[in-house]
């Protein structure tokens, strides 16, 4: 039916479900393998057989919310390809290293997606830069060079990335508090991936939060306060 009674009708005549009979049908790439679909029990509805056992119910939920976020992830890819050069995972959940603080956190972003003040990086304000590392000139600085590499801060590495061994998509640097809390001070003892000439004209940081402890909860501490860096 067309949508204004002054609307002239489609030719020839094509016939569709209306929305509210369209929308069942969004569900079928969900329901792809369940016997039933998690309902809920409905006592104005006496004429339906039985409901499957709580547990059961819980477990078919739990498989219809854990294929609704592949096929929500295989979407937001397709629709938003990310680019060739970025190598890490999609995720619906935040990165742990989001408890660093918003510049540690921000810097780890940055290198991450291969965008901002790293020279081998691609960026849009510079193109036409080298890609060599400013400290060293020996390769290219990306974020495994900077990290793991550059000759200049061998000793801050030393100091503070004993037990780091990738900082790829398949390292346990994502999911390890105490690889970020190490990372994060190596951030900040070399200023790595902060912008040209920050801070240069105040203090060092104090020796507490260059240093910090171990953390004692996932929160991260007062390593995650985004104060100046301090000399290596």
């Amino acid at each position: 039916m067309p949508l204004n009674w002054k609307t002239p009708g489609p030719s020839p005549i094509t016939r569709t479900h209306l929305p509210v009979d369209a929308m069942p049908h969004l569900t079928l790439p969900l329901l792809g393998g369940l016997s039933f679909a998690p309902l809920i029990s409905s006592p104005r509805l006496q004429d339906l057989p039985p409901l499957p056992p709580v547990s059961l119910m819980k477990a078919a939920y739990s498989s219809l919310k854990a294929k609704a976020r592949l096929l929500m992830v295989d979407a937001w890819c397709l629709d938003n390809p990310l680019p060739r050069y970025y190598s890490f995972p999609v995720s619906l959940t935040p990165q742990l290293f989001m408890g660093l603080g918003k510049l540690i956190a921000g810097r780890i972003h940055q290198m991450r997606a291969q965008k901002r003040y790293l020279a081998a990086h691609p960026s849009w304000s510079s193109p036409d830069t080298s890609c060599l590392c400013p400290l060293c000139g020996e390769e290219q600085e990306t974020f495994s060079h900077a990290v793991q590499r550059c000759p200049p801060n061998a000793a801050a590495r030393s100091r503070h990335l004993q037990g780091l061994t990738s900082v790829g998509p398949d390292a346990s640097l994502s999911s390890s508090v105490s690889l970020l809390s190490s990372l994060a001070a190596y951030i900040k003892a070399t200023s790595t991936n902060y912008p040209p000439g920050m801070f240069t004209s105040l203090s060092p940081s104090p020796a507490s939060m260059v240093f910090p402890s171990p953390p004692a909860s996932p929160l991260l501490g007062g390593l995650l306060s985004s104060s100046p860096p301090g000399p290596v």
